[in-house]
């Protein structure tokens, strides 16, 4: 079957890191952005402000911590197995994270991925200011940004297929014909169509219908 997307979330999804968390242990905050990540994907505090928070902490990393942390940054097993037998089968893969452009664009470039979205770290004399600019891509912009790739591409959002494991991940996955909790939080787990626990992303073959 032609005509079909996979959107995938990137940290702890795509990836087996979440990316601010490499950042934030360049700043010396790294226990203090985990504990505020893994409340936001438990779904206790809501994304943007634990966004807000997070970045917040970064202030004065310098601007080469992208791409220190895009050496540091590994796949999920399977990752690029999954991306690539579906592009080869006509389907078209995206990236939609809440986490930053400047690492997750390079990751999209690695697997022939032309379409995500995500979130972009301020900079002033190449050092982050410890803010976001542009829109925050929060739960709400990751459904919208699944219906716009869907409409890109003619398609309905009936024939997506959406991967994630937080909750700012839920919305992104009711809007998609299929939404895959991958290794996710319990929350998660229990509101997708499809729970896959295993090592490997390419797991999600089994459970799609191709």
């Amino acid at each position: 079957m032609t005509g079909r997307l996979i959107v995938l979330d990137v940290d702890s999804t795509l990836i087996t890191a979440e990316v601010i968390e490499l950042i934030a242990r360049r700043a010396g905050t790294e226990a203090e952005v985990a504990a505020v990540t893994d409340a936001a994907m438990r779904g206790e505090i809501d994304f943007a402000e634990s966004l807000r928070q997070r970045v917040a902490t970064l202030e004065g990393v310098p601007d080469t911590v992208f791409a220190e942390v895009l050496d540091e940054v590994q796949f999920t097993p399977g990752a690029e197995n999954l991306v690539g037998t579906l592009q080869s089968e006509g389907w078209t893969a995206a990236l939609v994270s809440g986490g930053f452009a400047e690492v997750v664009a390079p990751l999209a470039a690695r697997l022939s991925i032309e379409r995500f979205r995500a979130n972009r770290l301020e900079t002033a004399d190449t050092r982050l200011t410890g803010r976001t600019v542009g829109p925050v891509i929060d739960r709400a912009a990751k459904a919208q940004a699944l219906r716009e790739f869907c409409a890109e591409l003619g398609i309905s959002p009936a024939d997506a297929v959406a991967v994630g494991d937080g909750a700012n991940d839920l919305d992104m996955m009711a809007a998609a014909g299929l939404g895959i909790a991958f290794n996710a939080k319990p929350l998660v787990q229990s509101q997708a169509d499809i729970a896959v626990n295993a090592p490997r992303l390419d797991a999600v073959l089994e459970v799609i219908e191709r």
